[in-house]
């Protein structure tokens, strides 16, 4: 079944955002990136602000469905080591593919979220599966602070993934090993 034309239009969106920044998110824009006949967009979403909210639920959906979907299928890790391989897998999804466009836009939402409160309410982390599973690692290794460490381990891991979309590069195992490393002691 094709998505409905509010999702259709919020994937464009998605794709402007990725491709041009913020300033080339316009109607127009998303018309031209959903092949639909100019004046859709703004049919359904009647002002900038209201697309880019738009905008933001879907990739918070999107996101939170693939988290969701990571952490049901993957158990909780053994050791560092498998810790580490999955975070680096995570992180190479973020930057390469669908995940660098997602990625991308995600990060132009949350600099324009400092404008637009609105928005970074949205864009609070949230739980999901995958969380849980870092969570429940730190936990099995005994730290009484689990959620603060699985915060700051996560939030290291975003700054790796936005560092290699600003400034290109792989991932090393070793660099996401050090956080890991860091995260147990």
């Amino acid at each position: 079944m094709p998505p409905d034309r509010r999702t259709l239009l919020a994937d464009a969106a998605v794709t402007v955002l990725a491709e041009t920044g913020i300033r080339g998110l316009t109607h127009r824009a998303v018309d031209r990136a959903a092949n639909l006949p100019p004046g859709t967009t703004s049919a359904y979403f009647r002002t900038r602000q209201a697309l880019l909210t738009a905008l933001v639920r879907h990739l918070v959906a999107l996101d939170q469905g693939k988290l969701q979907e990571i952490g049901e299928r993957t158990p909780v890790p053994r050791d560092a080591e498998e810790l580490t391989a999955g975070l680096a897998a995570f992180v190479e999804r973020r930057i390469t593919g669908e995940g660098r466009r997602r990625s991308l836009a995600r990060y132009a939402c949350a600099i324009e979220s400092v404008h637009h409160p609105e928005l970074r309410e949205i864009l609070v982390p949230r739980e999901n599966a995958a969380r849980q599973v870092v969570h429940d690692f730190l936990t099995a290794h005994g730290l009484m602070d689990a959620e603060d460490r699985t915060i700051a381990l996560l939030t290291c891991v975003d700054g790796v993934v936005f560092d290699r979309l600003v400034n290109g590069g792989g991932v090393s195992d070793q660099e996401i090993h050090r956080l890991v490393t860091a995260a147990l002691s």
